[in-house]
């Protein structure tokens, strides 16, 4: 990372655990199948989830593999899931750098703090290429950043005339989101890289919208993070209870399931496949409201989610993602544009922010969200990801930057971001305002859980594809 510093040797005797991603069996078929979603104005689900591992989960060959490289290592099996296409490897750091080739050290980043990581490639066996995809743990720095503002950190810079707070179900019918429709049969995955929620808040916020019984929200852990409300409203609980209360708000009679993670490549990627290939809770729709410019994220981490994100839309998942509050530079300060991951990612329904006035029922004004000093709404085109068939037709410029080269536009759709007009969330026992492209991912995400409960289970199991920009006037989304 730009800035970070040598900071010494790691505990060469610490165990640490790896998430080795494999191949897919079938994966030109499994391209073609996304090829023909990306091409798509609305798509049914091509693979139910135990189709698609069926056909194109790991081959129990690469994984037993995978497995007799890691025993000649000394490292540990953990766990292997075929569906998933993962196995997860745990040694000691010693054990992990040879089995890979690598020398990790300490480093400490002025915003990130210490971490594990590293420089050069990572070394697999030539006779395992082509079955290795990626190796995530390794590095352990924080990834992504929760894309959402708090009013108060802004209200010195504000217009007071035009400061108003909404309930999330306040702007769903300022948007006219179809009636008759609360999102029940569906379930709504939040991926969560910290922080946590209290049952007591969610209950308190909920009662005082009329909203009862309070939507059911179920909390799993992934790679040993757990709900773990840390107590301080403006970080990652803040995050996480903003997510929740506006998908509980505008569809609350979906199920929400909550998949906390650590901050990390690892953790992130465990987590979308763990949603993906959830079985249990069978999650219709996902909101991510974590993410980083696309240039701070490896090719193999941006190919790895890319991929799960692909297995989401066969299955008929739709993903929802915030775009960023930085503007078009996303935080990188280094003079060019850039935007936001994972909502570059074809497969990902980008969301980006406005402002939102309005007077009794109707809206009066909506513009792009962009305060001088409290945030703007991330967008622009990828430098990494391809114009994808669905935005063919929507006049999608060239990139700003040196070379001018074409790429996948962001975001696809908006909605109200701005902290000035923000979300009345209750956090940490506080009543506060949030805003930040982190509350539009879990409103488009409660619109697409209640339009899937409106369409219905049609062949079987019917859903919004997400890929495509698919409601509404530009004037009323504030789409560009």
């Amino acid at each position: 990372m730009a800035e970070a510093r040598s900071a010494g040797d790691v505990d060469p005797g610490r165990k640490i655990d790896v998430t080795v991603t494999v191949r897919p069996r079938g994966d030109q078929e499994l391209d073609e199948l996304g090829g023909r979603l990306e091409e798509a104005d609305g798509a049914t689900p091509e693979l139910s989830r135990e189709e698609l591992a069926e056909r194109h989960g790991a081959d129990p060959a690469d994984l037993e593999r995978v497995g007799k490289f890691a025993q000649d290592h000394g490292l540990e099996v953990v766990e292997s899931s075929q569906p998933r296409r993962t196995i997860v490897l745990r040694g000691t750091i010693a054990d992990m750098s040879k089995a890979f080739g690598v020398d990790l050290e300490l480093y400490e980043h002025p915003e990130l703090g210490v971490y594990r990581g590293r420089t050069g490639p990572v070394y697999i066996p030539s006779e395992l290429e082509g079955v290795i995809e990626g190796v995530f743990g390794l590095d352990d720095r924080p990834v992504a950043r929760p894309r959402l503002r708090r009013l108060d950190d802004v209200r010195g810079e504000i217009e007071p005339h035009v400061a108003r707070a909404y309930a999330p179900n306040q702007v769903a019918d300022l948007y006219e989101f179809p009636g008759g429709a609360d999102g029940t049969g569906q379930t709504v995955a939040i991926i969560e890289l910290g922080g946590g929620y209290k049952t007591q808040d969610l209950n308190a916020y909920f009662s005082a919208l009329g909203i009862s019984p309070a939507p059911k929200v179920t909390a799993v852990g992934v790679d040993g993070a757990t709900n773990h409300p840390a107590g301080g409203p403006s970080g990652d609980d803040g995050e996480v209870v903003l997510d929740v209360d506006v998908v509980g708000a505008v569809a609350p009679g979906a199920n929400i399931v909550v998949y906390f993670a650590p901050n990390t490549t690892r953790g992130f990627l465990d987590a979308i496949t763990s949603a993906v290939h959830d079985t249990t809770h069978n999650p219709t729709v996902m909101s991510i409201s974590w993410g980083m410019a696309e240039e701070n994220w490896t090719p193999q981490t941006r190919r790895a989610f890319n991929m799960a994100f692909r297995d989401a839309c066969v299955v008929g998942i739709s993903v929802c993602a915030a775009s960023g509050d930085d503007g078009s530079n996303d935080g990188m300060n280094d003079g060019q544009a850039h935007v936001d991951f994972p909502a570059a990612s074809t497969y990902v329904l980008a969301c980006g922010g406005t402002r939102l006035e309005s007077s009794g029922s109707q809206i009066t004004k909506e513009v792009v969200w962009d305060e001088p000093s409290g945030g703007a709404t991330g967008g622009g085109v990828s430098a990494t990801f391809r114009l994808p068939p669905y935005q063919h037709a929507a006049n999608v410029p060239k990139s700003v930057n040196p070379g001018h080269k074409p790429g996948r536009g962001v975001p696809d759709v908006a909605g109200n971001a701005d902290p000035v007009t923000g979300y009345k969330v209750r956090v940490d026992g506080q009543n506060l305002v949030f805003g930040g492209t982190s509350a539009v991912a879990p409103l488009y995400a409660g619109l697409i859980a209640r339009i899937n409960q409106k369409r219905g289970p049609a062949d079987g199991h019917r859903h919004v594809n997400g890929l495509v920009p698919f409601l509404g006037t530009p004037q009323r989304l504030g789409r560009g």
